[in-house]
C-alpha cells in the first residue's frame, strides 16, 4: 500500500507520514500540487493521496481538478485535509472528488475513520488496534460461558477472565488489567453496583459496560450505575434457544464492547482537536434545543441540562439512545439535577416553555404543529442508524417547524445518529454544538457532526451548557 502525502507544511506532511507509516503504508511525499502531479505523472500509483487545500503554487482544488481529470486516476481514493472547516469548505472538496474531510488538527484515529471512508478501512484499523481484553463478570455459570463463547469467537475481542461476583470480580481486575469489563447488575455476595462504586476509586477510567435484565428493578439499578460512573450498559438477550441467545450477543453485546477497541500508541501522534471556537450565525431567536446523546449520557445529561434549563426557557427535546423503563427512571434522575420536570414526552401533547422532554424507549419522538400548537408525536417507525428512538428523526422535525430557530446539539455517543438531521437543521439556518473528544465517553456522534464541518462550536461537556445559556441570552 502506498500513499502520496501533499501538504505545504513540512511537519504536517512528517506527522502524516509517520501515522501512515504506522498502519502499513509506504509514503511519497509533495509540498504543493504541481509537484504531486510531477509524482503522480512519473512515479509509482499510490493507493491514496492526502491533500492539502490551501497551498501555493496549485491548491488542493485545482490538484484534485487534474487528478479527477485524468482517467488513470478517476477511483484514486482522495482524502481532503484542512484547517478550514465551514460547511462551503467541505462541500467542495467533496465536490472536487475528495472521497472524505479530515480537519486539522487532526488525530491518528481520525486518519483511521478517513481511510475507511474512502473504502481502505478494515487494514488500517486492524493495523492500529488491538483485540479488546474483556473481564466478565456473572453470577451465572450459563451466561459467563455462553458470553465467553461469543466473544471468544470474535478477533477484535479476547476473554480475560470471568468473575462470579463483585468481590472476585475486583480481585480478576487487579490481576488481569482488562481493556473493558461487562458487569452483571444483580448478584449475591458483593452486586454489580456496589462493585462499580468501589472500582470507581480505584480505576476512575476503566470501561464498564453493565449487564442488566430488562425489568424494571434491573432498569432502575442499571441506570443507578451509568450515574455511578459506568460507561454503557447493554440488556441481557431473552432467547428460546442458546443459538439465539449466542446471536444476540453478537448483535447486541459485541457492538457495545468494541467501541472501547483501544488505539495502539502510533509515532509522532498529534494532540486530540480542541474545541473549536464558536461562530454565530446571526440574531434569529433560538426557539428550541434538541439533544442527541447516546453512551455516557446520563453522567452528560446531568451536567449539561442544568447549565441552562428554566421554567420560562425554550423547550429541551432529548434522544438518549435507550430501551423501554429506562428513560422513565431517567426522567425521574434528570428531575433532581435540574430542579425542574424532566418527563418523557407524551403523543399529542402541547410542547410548552420549559418543557424538558425525552423520547421514551423505544418510540421515535418528531414535533409537528397542530394549529397554533406544536405537539409531540410519538411513533413506531423503522429504527434509523439502528436506533429507535433516533436523533435524525427529532431533528429533522425540529427544523420543519422551528427552522432557523432550532438549536441542535449532539453529545457523547456511538455511531452516526444526529449527523443526518444536524446537516437539515443547518440547511435550515439552525445551529449546531457537539462535545468535543476529550469528554465524551464515546466520540461517534458527536464525532461525526464535528468532522463533517458542521457544528458551530466543538466544546468541552463543561462548557457546552454555558455556550447554550449565553446564545439563548444574545439571541433571545
Amino acid at each position: 500500500m502506498r500513499a502520496l502525502i501533499v501538504d505545504d507544511s513540512k511537519p504536517v506532511r512528517g506527522i502524516l507520514a509517520r501515522v501512515l507509516s504506522d498502519l502499513g503504508y509506504e509514503c511519497d511525499q509533495a509540498a504543493d500540487g504541481e509537484e504531486a502531479t510531477r509524482r503522480l505523472a512519473g512515479g509509482p500509483r499510490p493507493d491514496v493521496v492526502t491533500v492539502n487545500l490551501n497551498m501555493p503554487v496549485m491548491d488542493g482544488f485545482a490538484l484534485m481538478a487534474w487528478i479527477r481529470g485524468k482517467p488513470e486516476f478517476a477511483r484514486l481514493p482522495l482524502v481532503a485535509v484542512s484547517s478550514e472547516q465551514g460547511t462551503e469548505t467541505v462541500a467542495r472538496a467533496l465536490r472536487a472528488g475528495a472521497a472524505t474531510f479530515v480537519p486539522k488538527p487532526f488525530t491518528p484515529p481520525a486518519i483511521v475513520e478517513a481511510l475507511a471512508a474512502a473504502g481502505l478501512g478494515p487494514r488500517a484499523a486492524q493495523a492500529r488496534a488491538e483485540p479488546v481484553r474483556v473481564l466478565v463478570v456473572d453470577d451465572s455459570a450459563t451466561i459467563r460461558a455462553t458470553v465467553s463463547a461469543a466473544l471468544a469467537a470474535d478477533p477484535e475481542l479476547r476473554v480475560a477472565g470471568s468473575a462470579a461476583d463483585g468481590v472476585e470480580g475486583l480481585a480478576r481486575v487487579a490481576e488481569l488489567r482488562p481493556d473493558v469489563v461487562l458487569l452483571d447488575v444483580e448478584m449475591p455476595v458483593m452486586d454489580g453496583l456496589t462493585m462499580l462504586r468501589e472500582l470507581r476509586r480505584v480505576q476512575p477510567r476503566l470501561p464498564v459496560v453493565m449487564f442488566s435484565t430488562l425489568t424494571e428493578r434491573g432498569a432502575k439499578v442499571a441506570l443507578d450505575a451509568l450515574v455511578a460512573g459506568a460507561n454503557d450498559y447493554v440488556p441481557k438477550p431473552k432467547a428460546a434457544t442458546p443459538a439465539e441467545v449466542t446471536a444476540r450477543i453478537r448483535e447486541e453485546v459485541i457492538p457495545r464492547l468494541k467501541q472501547f477497541r483501544r488505539a495502539v500508541p502510533l509515532p509522532g501522534a498529534v494532540a486530540g482537536a480542541g474545541a473549536s471556537r464558536p461562530r454565530q450565525r446571526g440574531d434569529v431567536a433560538v426557539a428550541a434545543v434538541v439533544v442527541a446523546v447516546s453512551t455516557g449520557g446520563p453522567v452528560a445529561l446531568a451536567e449539561f441540562l442544568p447549565a441552562f434549563v428554566s421554567r420560562d426557557g425554550v423547550p429541551v427535546l432529548i434522544v438518549q439512545h435507550m430501551p423501554p423503563l429506562f428513560t422513565g427512571h431517567l426522567a425521574e434522575r434528570l428531575t433532581k439535577v435540574c430542579g425542574l420536570p424532566v418527563r418523557e414526552a407524551a403523543d399529542g401533547a402541547e410542547i410548552l416553555p420549559g418543557d424538558v422532554l425525552l423520547a421514551p424507549g423505544g418510540r421515535h419522538l418528531e414535533v409537528a404543529r397542530n394549529g397554533p400548537r406544536i405537539v409531540a408525536v410519538l411513533h413506531d417507525g423503522p429504527p434509523e442508524n439502528s436506533c429507535r428512538p433516533a436523533a435524525d428523526v427529532l431533528f429533522r422535525s425540529a427544523a420543519r417547524v422551528w427552522g432557523g430557530s432550532t438549536m441542535g446539539v449532539v453529545l457523547t455517543g456511538m455511531g452516526k445518529d444526529g449527523l443526518a438531521g444536524s446537516e437539515v437543521i443547518r440547511a435550515a439556518g439552525g445551529t449546531v454544538l457537539a462535545q468535543d473528544e476529550s469528554t465524551s465517553t464515546v466520540w461517534g456522534m458527536p464525532g461525526h457532526v464535528a468532522r463533517a464541518g458542521i457544528a458551530d462550536a466543538v466544546l468541552p461537556l463543561g462548557q457546552l451548557g454555558v455556550e447554550v445559556a449565553m446564545r439563548l441570552r444574545r439571541r433571545g
